[in-house]
């Protein structure tokens, strides 16, 4: 980047936003990078969107802010320009701000789909050069907000064909289904007693819900008998808990318990943020694994 980008700064938005990684995660990047971005975290609620993104236009020095919950809608009126994923999602994680003769230009993007599918690359057999393919084209997304619209997209690109969304309340999942058919995925929602029974047919689960709130759902979905029912998962299934503060969740420690295998949702961060950070500086062409191992490094996650 040039001298004249010296004091570009970018940040991560959203409301409770003190746990937030991201700043760690992205400060490492920028310096094995070389780069001079300085990016903190700013509390924000929806409402405060449209004098943020004035903000965006009349102070100097912004690259572009992460966005997280609950703003992945919410800026959307306010920007110039949004990718096609953004506008088929309805929702981002990412503006980039553009500084452009006598103007400025703000784009939303949503990297969180290439999140979710790198991490779980890292682990499904199948994108691991496993001998053995992928049995289960279905998989499970536990809630409907706007992350699981990401995980949506996410599963499709990923070759499974069928996804069910365990939701409590169905006319939440309305944008999802949508969502789904534009996908050309076959999904329905369903009960949690419901994917209880079916739990062996999913070759993944994603759970997008908040910190703690997939707890409650341990015991219906079977997860919790002491000692664990042979058979409960498929051979394999893969859970990915999106939340990553506190970790282990509580999910994610008797998904192990069942024997499958857990994704912290730290690594779906990690994924998400190193293409935010091609976004904010500019580099396209960089040693993006080590930039990634750096990332991990600075969150005591292990390396993919």
């Amino acid at each position: 980047m040039s001298s004249a980008a010296a004091a570009c700064r970018a940040a991560v938005l959203g409301h409770p936003i003190g746990h937030s990684r991201s700043p760690l995660l992205h400060s490492a990047a920028y310096r094995a990078l070389g780069v001079d971005i300085d990016y903190t975290a700013i509390d924000m609620l929806p409402q405060e969107a449209g004098s943020f993104a004035a903000r965006l236009r009349t102070e100097p020095g912004w690259v572009g802010v992460s966005v997280t919950m609950p703003l992945k809608a919410a800026l959307i009126p306010h920007l110039d320009v949004l990718s096609e994923r953004v506008l088929r999602l309805g929702a981002l994680n990412t503006v980039v701000v553009e500084h452009l003769a006598g103007s400025v230009r703000l784009t939303g993007h949503n990297t969180d789909v290439d999140g979710i599918v790198r991490a779980m690359e890292d682990v499904l057999p199948a994108h691991r050069g496993d001998d053995a393919p992928r049995e289960n084209p279905r998989a499970a997304i536990l809630g409907a907000g706007n992350t699981a619209l990401a995980a949506l997209e996410a599963c499709a690109l990923l070759g499974y064909t069928h996804v069910d969304l365990v939701v409590r309340n169905p006319q939440r999942a309305a944008a999802a289904l949508v969502l789904a058919e534009t996908l050309g995925l076959a999904c329905a929602t369903v009960e949690v007693a419901d994917a209880a029974a079916r739990l062996a047919d999913y070759g993944s689960v994603i759970s997008t819900l908040p910190a703690n709130a997939a707890d409650t759902l341990i015991s219906p979905l079977g997860l919790g008998l002491t000692p664990v029912r042979s058979g409960v998962l498929a051979p394999g299934a893969v859970l990915l808990d999106v939340a990553y503060d506190p970790w282990p969740s509580a999910i994610a420690a008797a998904w192990e318990a069942a024997g499958g295998t857990v994704v912290s949702g730290m690594s779906m961060l990690v994924h998400q943020g190193v293409e935010q950070v091609k976004y904010f500086s500019g580099i396209q062409d960089a040693d993006w694994r080590h930039v990634t191992n750096v990332m991990c490094d600075a969150v005591g996650l292990s390396r993919p």
